[in-house]
């Protein structure tokens, strides 16, 4: 369960340690390195590994983003649709492929947003409830004003710091998979991710 005292503690560990991290977390896994050779050679069963290894994070990245299941779950099937077109057409990843996904995923949302002319954020009263496993309505209903809360509180970043946000510390991803779906260099995400931890910091512990 997503929880605003893990945030709050990873913002202030952020503040004062810009973590220094390699190129891609994952990229020395030889499994791994198979897995994307098959799949950028549109084999259909590593790209359905793909597909389940990254389905769930790319949803949960989009629906941070836009605040409603079912638009999330639209846009998450057209990322997937969109990397298969590119992979048919020779246009796949070139370093990163976690990068890669979720750029395809941050331009849908930015493209969604251009054609709806609305800001990034939706109002708080749009965001559906988060259902919770463990059937307790009292952490469901803590869950709920967690998301709030958070979602109020990235309403008032800059998209930039918003964006870093959501996917440094929401969907766990390394400075260099940041700074591929942001297309800047590592060094300028470190230093937006330091300004962000401090503004969001400052609003959630005011």
């Amino acid at each position: 369960m997503f929880s605003l005292n893990w945030l709050i503690s990873a913002l202030s560990f952020a503040i004062f340690n810009v973590i220094e991290e390699g190129s891609n977390r994952n990229a020395d896994d030889p499994e791994r390195q198979v897995l994307l050779e098959k799949a950028s050679r549109a084999d259909t069963t590593a790209l359905g590994e793909i597909y389940d290894q990254y389905a769930e994070r790319i949803y949960a990245y989009i629906y941070h983003r836009v605040g409603q299941a079912e638009l999330a779950e639209d846009l998450t099937g057209q990322v997937f649709m969109r990397m298969l077109e590119a992979i048919r057409s020779g246009q796949a990843w070139r370093t990163s492929f976690s990068g890669w996904l979720y750029r395809i995923a941050h331009n849908l949302v930015i493209d969604h947003y251009r054609r709806r002319g609305r800001a990034s954020f939706v109002d708080i009263d749009e965001v559906p409830p988060i259902s919770t496993t463990d059937g307790e309505p009292s952490r469901s209903v803590q869950a709920s004003m967690d998301r709030e809360s958070l979602q109020a509180a990235l309403s008032q970043l800059t998209e930039d710091q918003a964006q870093v946000i959501t996917l440094r510390f929401l969907e766990d991803l390394s400075i260099t998979e940041v700074a591929t779906i942001m297309n800047r260099n590592e060094g300028a995400i470190k230093a937006l991710q330091y300004r962000a931890a401090l503004a969001l910091r400052r609003i959630m512990q005011p």
